[in-house]
């Protein structure tokens, strides 16, 4: 029998605290566009083309829309824990039709993979989800993906990461709020930056995060046996890293 483990991050199943994420701090997180950019240059510059992929811990689904759009032959499989952010991820979908696939499925438990049988991916993304997640939940996380990932297929992680001194944590929070701010006026919303910091940095979710170094989570994955891997930019707390699966 699986024990019980206590959890912060089910404050993702409210709604208004999804919308919040979806509509006002997503698009306005530090290199938000790069990291999408970054992501599609892997991908392209794989030896296998991109047919099938997971999109894991999914949100509104900005990953894995981007791929479909990027790689006319690809089909998706768009997972979350969270109602409301299925339901943003379903209409973002809708115009690829029966090549987005969204499912409930929690990446806390093994259970996860029962939402994406039929065979292995040519990629497997997430996007600022698996930092809610214990480190040994992490390990084991990466682990799975590891085995379903085809030979040569690709890992690629948009993630939160620690900073290693809290004068690096302000210095990374100072960024955050000047690109949310810079994001809301471009929105046409009068905000200070001191509503901003308030509202959407110094939230009171933050206690959902648990956060690791970047330089073990590139550890795990080695000695996984992830191929390639590496950071392919980062900015303060925010990095995109991941490795291949060797053939």
């Amino acid at each position: 029998m699986r024990q019980a483990v206590t959890r912060n991050d089910t404050v993702w199943q409210d709604s208004a605290l999804a919308r919040l994420f979806r509509d006002d701090v997503r698009g306005g997180l530090p290199l938000a566009g790069e990291q999408l950019d970054i992501m599609l240059r892997l991908l392209a510059a794989l030896d296998r083309p991109v047919r099938r992929f997971a999109d894991l811990g999914c949100g509104g689904g900005v990953l894995g829309a981007a791929i479909l759009g990027r790689f006319p032959d690809s089909r998706g499989v768009f997972l979350d824990f969270s109602p409301p952010m299925l339901e943003a991820a379903r209409a973002a979908l809708t115009e690829h039709g029966d090549r987005a696939r969204v499912a409930a499925a929690d990446l806390a438990t093994p259970d996860w993979r029962d939402g994406v049988a039929g065979g292995h991916f040519d990629a497997v993304v997430s996007g600022y989800a698996i930092h809610h997640l214990t480190d040994a939940r992490k390990q084991a996380l990466y682990a799975e993906i590891h085995d379903l990932l085809a030979p040569g297929g690709l890992f690629v992680n948009i993630e939160h990461v620690v900073s290693l001194t809290p004068w690096c944590e302000q210095q990374s929070d100072a960024l955050l709020i000047d690109s949310l701010h810079a994001h809301q006026l471009q929105l046409g919303h009068e905000v200070s930056r001191e509503l901003v910091a308030e509202r959407w940095v110094h939230r009171a979710d933050k206690a959902a995060n648990i956060l690791a170094p970047l330089e073990t989570q590139l550890g795990w994955l080695r000695d996984i046996g992830y191929e390639d891997v590496d950071c392919w930019l980062r900015v303060f707390e925010l990095a995109v890293f991941g490795g291949r699966r060797g053939r």
